[in-house]
Order: C-alpha cells, then structure tokens, then sequence
C-alpha cells in the first residue's frame, strides 16, 4: 500500500490505468468519463513518463545528469526538466533552505546511486560510505535561460526525486480536468484529488501506519486539494555500518534525524505539498507543530514513538485518526 491512497472502492463506470514510472505505481482515474476521457489519460501517462525521463538521477543521459555534468556551465534541457528545476529553486527559497535539491552526492555516497529493490526488503549496501556533517552552504542560486531552455545548477549535482513526482503528479492532474465528474491521480505517496470524487462527498485518502500493514493511521477527506507524505518506511537501508534513510537534512549533510517517521502534508498543489511534507520532516518532532502552524500548512505527522499529531489547519481534513499507532 502507498503511504498516502485513496481508499474509494472504483466502480464499473470508472476509467482506471495503472502503470510503473518513478519507482513508483501510478494511477490515474476518471469518475464518470466523458467522451474524451481515453484521450486525456493517455495524455497524462504521456506527461508522467516525460518527467521520468528527463527528470531521473538514474539515467546519465537524461537531462537532470547532464545538467549536473555541465555543473556550472549552461545546459539545454527538455521543457519539463527546465520547469523542474525552476520548481525546485522556488522551494528552496520558499523554506528557506530547509528543501535544498543539492543531496546526489549524499545519497550517493551512501550507495544510493541506483534505483534499489527498497519494497518489502532489507537493503545492505556494506561498500557505502558515510559521509561527514558539513557546514551550512550557501543558497542555491541556479541560473536559468527560459529562451534556450538552458540552465547552469552549480557545482554541486541535484536530485529531482520527490519534487519531480509531484510536478508529475499536478501535470496530469490538469490534463485530466473535464474528463469526467472527479479524477485522481497517485503516484506512491503522492496524489491529487480533482472534483469531490465518487460519492460527491470528497476523496478518502488513508495515511498509512508505518509498520505498513493493518489500519490507516488516519483518514482525510480531500477535495481539490493534494496529499503528500515523506515516509522513512520504504526508503531505509544499511550504508556500511549506518542505518540511513532517503530524506537528507541539507543542515547536516547526513540522513534526517528528527524522531518522526512519516509527515504527510494536504495543500492545493502536489509538488508544494511534497515539498512540506520533506522540510517539515527535516525539521522534527520538536518543532513540527510551531513550523506548521506558522506556514499555515495542514500536516499530520507520526512520530518514532507512534504518536499521530496535526496542525490546525489540517483538521478540518481529518475524517477520523487513532492518536497512537
């Protein structure tokens, strides 16, 4: 199950694909598909398959990695890379750092350098090193020629990973508008609910435990809006004689370490949600409450503990959440 699913049964007169990109299983869904339904989500799966492409770290010739070879020297890239890395710069404005794309070399150096069967399984990558803390670099300040589609990211390479996925995720979502009375799309724990969904009463989105099995931690009830979590659950391997995960505090230099296991974030826009859900992890149990309540951000967190905490803004989107799992 992914860490954050619609959990509405479909229906016979649903239109329903479901397809593998971004180590991710993918679906995109049409309640009450009009006419050009078909049409619209092969338009969408095209979309997602575009930003996989040209947005992976594991392929070194997408354009991500040659932009990253080309450090700072300018690189032409796909309009979809261009605009992702533009994404990615807001952000890190946006949270003042918190989210920083400059995590490959880390990831990398913890053995993360290609796409590993993570899925119900134990990782062990006993050759990985473990990279010292650093100080606190300086802001990201790519360069960017919206004429050329050209762009120079810097010195250091990037990861487009959770961000690419939700820009994936928000672009297929506004392919499929119109095509029918409500839409879905997901991607892992990423998803976009358009319309109020099957019984016109909003899209039931289940947040799910962290020992990945049994009940949902909670329920939310979603309407035009996007869910987004950051979840250690999947993610977490064996680097040398280190227990790591993927979410990287830029801080530090090192995995996060913030006694929380997962923090899924509600806002209008999947990539922004999936940002949240990252910086907030990144800044831990201690002062999740205080970074959410002061950006407004409706967030539920579970913590090492298995304690479920929300923000005020996001209960008005709990359908129903145990305080313990």
């Amino acid at each position: 199950m992914n860490e954050g699913v619609a959990i509405a049964a479909a229906t016979a007169a649903d239109l329903a694909v479901e397809f593998r990109s971004m180590a991710s299983d993918v679906t995109l869904r049409i309640v009450d598909p009009g006419a050009t339904a078909i049409v619209q989500v092969a338009q969408a799966q095209a979309i997602v398959e575009r930003v996989a492409a040209t947005c992976t770290r594991f392929d070194p010739d997408s354009d991500l990695m040659r932009a990253n070879a080309a450090g700072r020297g300018w690189q032409v890239v796909a309009p979809e890379c261009f605009e992702a890395l533009q994404e990615a710069h807001r952000a890190h404005v946006t949270t003042g750092g918190l989210f920083d794309p400059r995590v490959l070399a880390v990831l990398t150096a913890y053995g993360y350098d290609a796409s590993l069967p993570f899925e119900g399984r134990s990782v062990h990558l006993p050759t990985a090193s473990t990279p010292e803390p650093r100080r606190p670099r300086r802001p990201w300040k790519p360069r960017f020629d919206a004429e050329r589609s050209a762009v120079r990211v810097g010195r250091e390479p990037i990861d487009l990973g959770g961000i690419g996925k939700g820009l994936a995720v928000r672009w297929a979502a506004q392919q499929l508008r119109g095509a029918g009375s409500a839409a879905l799309v997901e991607a892992g724990g990423d998803l976009m609910a358009v319309g109020a969904g099957p019984e016109g009463s909003g899209w039931m989105v289940g947040v799910e435990s962290p020992s990945g099995s049994g009940d949902p931690a909670a329920v939310l009830r979603v309407t035009d809006r996007a869910c987004a979590t950051s979840s250690t659950r999947v993610r977490t391997w064996r680097a040398g004689e280190r227990t790591v995960h993927h979410l990287i505090d830029p801080r530090t230099g090192r995995s996060a370490e913030s006694s929380l296991v997962s923090v899924t974030v509600v806002g209008a826009d999947p990539a922004l949600s999936e940002v949240w859900s990252k910086s907030l992890f990144v800044v831990g149990k201690a002062g999740i409450r205080a970074a959410a309540d002061e950006h407004g951000l409706a967030a539920l967190w579970i913590d090492a503990d298995g304690h479920v905490g929300v923000s005020r803004a996001m209960r008005p989107y709990v359908a129903w959440q145990v305080s313990r799992v």
